[in-house]
């Protein structure tokens, strides 16, 4: 990869802090989404108080589903048997709710897994324990020792090289848990994707807060707030989804009301605390499909239901069902 490359790669990591990679809904096209513990699913899980079973298809096969027209009802159960097998992670015959929840977050952060992996053999080609921030830095930043210095310091809608480098060293800074200035995979896991590791999340609120304060008072307006996601031209009405967020501001993220969100308020909003997602699918899945009411769903209640995991032909059946290498 050139250096240009890995410049850009490193950009959208710091850019992007949410997970969720479901295609927005065409009305909230122009919307950045910066909550990180989104649903399962952009589908809503009902819709005019109906069932939605879209939304157990996209939370059970994850958020990269492709479409397999060509499926067959027979072919589908046979690859939601081989499914079945990984989720039941100690073969006692049974999938129980830890194992159904377990696979969820898995599906969820299949595309952190497999980041991790590729970024870690591109920066570390040696395969080595660790890999030092002189090496990471010579290998994204090397570039900057060529250019101008006042090209460095210049932003452009608030980026600058300096900047993304002053960033990336205090990341990897917090990262670096044992202090020797190298990553471990797991310690770059969580430089690269904070949002997913515990200590690391304060990073990701500083890290928001430097993004949307662009007045720098420490504190985040309604305008603020509204101008990270939509930027609208000029005497162009606003979409409704926009309204809703004016709406979202004042009611939900200004806890104190005082016109501003703090650091806690936006700690509040992009890392919302309690609910667990996958848990709630899991108890969902199995109250639909466990028909001798054990609280455990054996292959056979499973494939019975196959319809509410992977749906039926010209359904989206995920990337699960995609890799060849699993089945």
């Amino acid at each position: 990869m050139t250096n240009w490359g890995h410049i850009c790669c490193s950009l959208l990591l710091l850019l992007i802090i949410s997970i969720a990679l479901a295609i927005p809904k065409p009305e909230e096209k122009d919307k950045k989404e910066r909550v990180l513990d989104n649903e399962l699913s952009d589908q809503e899980h009902y819709q005019n108080a109906q069932h939605n079973a879209q939304y157990d298809h996209e939370a059970f096969l994850g958020e990269e589903a492709k479409t397999f027209d060509q499926l067959t009802p027979e072919e589908s159960r046979r690859r939601l048997g081989l499914i079945v097998d990984k989720i039941d992670k100690d073969s006692d015959g049974f999938v129980s709710q830890e194992e159904l929840k377990d696979w969820i977050q898995y599906t969820q952060k299949r595309y952190i897994i497999d980041d991790v992996e590729r970024q870690w053999k591109a920066h570390n080609p040696e395969n080595k324990d660790k890999i030092s921030w002189e090496e990471y830095k010579k290998m994204v930043y090397g570039f900057m020792d060529d250019m101008d210095p006042n090209e460095l310091d210049k932003e452009e809608e608030g980026f600058s090289y300096q900047n993304m480098l002053r960033r990336d060293r205090r990341r990897w800074g917090v990262a670096d848990q044992d202090g020797d200035d190298a990553l471990t995979k797991e310690e770059f896991t969580g430089f690269l994707h904070p949002e997913e590791t515990g200590h690391m999340r304060d990073i990701v609120v500083l890290e928001t807060m430097e993004d949307i304060d662009k007045d720098k008072d420490s504190r985040i307006s309604l305008n603020e707030y509204i101008g990270d996601m939509y930027r609208g031209g000029e005497g162009e009405p606003e979409p409704d989804w926009v309204k809703n967020e004016r709406e979202q501001f004042s009611q939900y993220r200004d806890k104190d009301g005082d016109g501003f969100m703090d650091k806690e308020e936006v700690k509040n909003w992009i890392i919302p605390p309690d609910f667990d997602h996958a848990e709630a699918e899991a108890r969902h899945l199995i109250y639909e499909s466990d028909s001798d009411a054990d609280q455990k769903l054996t292959k056979d209640e499973i494939l019975a239901k196959y319809d509410l995991f992977v749906g039926s032909q010209a359904t989206d059946f995920g990337e699960a069902l995609a890799r060849h290498d699993e089945f």
